[in-house]
């Protein structure tokens, strides 16, 4: 029986599709084209925007320059973005704003355009091109209409993004660090520290240059530590000044003093293997 009931259920499905196509098709023929308007804007309507989108594209040469190519154009884009095909939403939208820039839609389709790079906005793991143009363009939007509703979640666009960049540039300095290249990673963590200088993990990314720095100067070569320990105590300094009461700070002072007790045995050596010279 159960059989039977799942059998008949596909047959249903099946030929309703099948009339769901023809019915289609019938439009698409159709030569009525305020009738396949008229279609486009209710299958538009009911989300099926594949269908929509189908027939807005064939309508494009039959009312481009009459008072129902804004609309059309309008939902046309809508169409991508809503079936998550971002790129061609992107360039929908700035076309819609290069042929109606005063339309009374503008502000809303200029935010959905910076919104469609979002969108596009790659994992962690990946290049964050897509990233970085969001925060330029939702920072264009805000300075475009400093009036408008949407700047709140522009401006939040904006942060979320600059989280991602920063937590994908950490992810380059740590990696720096566990695979012992304390160079690169001294610089990287001291180039996230001026990037993001207010950030909430500031204090630990001049922390880590420093252990770093510190790193790097107990292995390299013997005439290359003096400079290179000092380099140490030149950055705890400005980690003093940057973080006078910081949590971290009595851990760099740590590092200052071991550079600068590593310093004087250095030279306490090289004084004693000139006098035996």
């Amino acid at each position: 029986m159960r059989f039977f009931t799942t059998i008949t259920c596909l047959l249903i499905s099946v030929v309703f599709l099948s009339s769901c196509n023809n019915k289609f098709n019938k439009i698409l023929k159709s030569n009525d084209y305020e009738y396949k308007l008229k279609m486009a804007d209710e299958y538009f309507d009911a989300k099926k925007y594949r269908l929509a989108q189908e027939l807005y594209e064939e309508l494009y040469p039959v009312f481009k320059g009459t008072d129902k190519f804004e609309l059309l154009y309008y939902k046309d884009a809508y169409c991508f973005y809503y079936m998550e095909n971002y790129r061609d939403a992107e360039n929908f939208f700035k076309g819609f704003l290069e042929v109606f820039p005063n339309s009374s839609k503008a502000e809303e389709v200029d935010f959905m355009h910076a919104l469609c790079f979002y969108k596009q906005s790659p994992k962690l793991e990946l290049e964050q091109i897509n990233t970085a143009k969001t925060m330029g363009i939702m920072q264009t939007f805000i300075n475009t209409h400093p009036g408008s509703s949407r700047i709140p979640e522009a401006t939040e666009i904006i942060d979320k993004c600059r989280a991602k960049l920063e937590q994908k540039e950490l992810r380059a300095a740590d990696l720096y660090y566990k695979l012992g290249q304390f160079r690169a990673a001294a610089i990287s963590y001291d180039n996230l520290l001026n990037s993001y200088p207010e950030s909430a993990l500031a204090e630990t990314y001049k922390l880590q240059a420093i252990k770093s720095y510190y790193k790097f100067a107990q292995l390299s070569v013997a005439d290359k530590q003096i400079e290179r320990y000092e380099k140490v105590i030149n950055e705890y300094e400005d980690f003093a000044d940057r973080f006078p009461a910081g949590k971290m700070l009595k851990e760099a002072e740590e590092y200052k003093n071991l550079s600068t007790n590593n310093i004087k045995e250095i030279q306490n050596e090289q004084t004693k293997t000139s006098a035996q010279l």
